[in-house]
């Protein structure tokens, strides 16, 4: 399996997921309907869908921290760019290997989806604000050269393959959903350290 199929098949699965929890939350009885529009891999692009992993696991990370957007909206805004930044540097992760099948990213439109989709109900305004320090944000981090963010690199780096490994290999050691808390503890980290600057 090429690297961008695995990539498609993680979403599919990731699609049905959250389909499943929207039927099983609204109670009908109904079986829930189908998100994916097929079934065959080479059908999504790779790009889109490391893209919708990235907020996915994002939305996740926060969710388990136990952080609220909604509010830090209000009283701390600069943490949106925090959370913008690290579905950033996830999606990174996510589309290095895209490289070897000759895949560039568009970071920029990547960063318009990302935005939009983490925040959805905030003004066009904010939307800029926050991509422009998520996007600084991600480069500072990128680019740092002390110990504990290179191990900070590494150890997303890990989290992410342990992600796709886990949802798309059988004889996986782990369940997707034991990753979670990983990437809960880096986003939980990255806060602090931007928290305290």
């Amino acid at each position: 399996m090429k690297y961008s199929e695995r990539i498609n098949l993680l979403y599919g699965i990731c699609c049905a997921d959250a389909q499943r929890n929207i039927g099983s939350q609204q109670n009908s009885g109904q079986p829930p309907h189908d998100v994916l529009q097929s079934t065959h891999l080479d059908d999504y692009d790779a790009l889109d869908s490391a893209t919708f992993l990235a907020c996915f696991i994002t939305f996740k990370a926060i969710q388990h921290a136990g952080r609220s957007p909604a509010e830090e909206r209000q009283h701390n805004f600069e943490m949106l760019s925090v959370y913008q930044a690290y579905a950033m540097m996830v999606l990174a992760y996510f589309t290095l290997p895209l490289g070897e099948e000759g895949v560039a990213p568009d970071l920029v439109k990547s960063s318009v989806v990302l935005v939009k989709t983490l925040f959805a109900g905030v003004s066009e305004e904010e939307w800029a604000e926050i991509m422009e320090a998520g996007q600084r944000k991600f480069h500072l981090v990128g680019n740092a050269t002390e110990e504990h963010w290179a191990e900070f690199r590494e150890n997303l780096d890990k989290a992410v393959v342990a992600y796709l490994v886990a949802g798309t290999d059988d004889d996986a050691p782990i369940e997707k959903e034991e990753v979670i808390p990983l990437f809960s503890t880096l986003l939980s980290g990255l806060c602090e350290a931007f928290e305290s600057t």
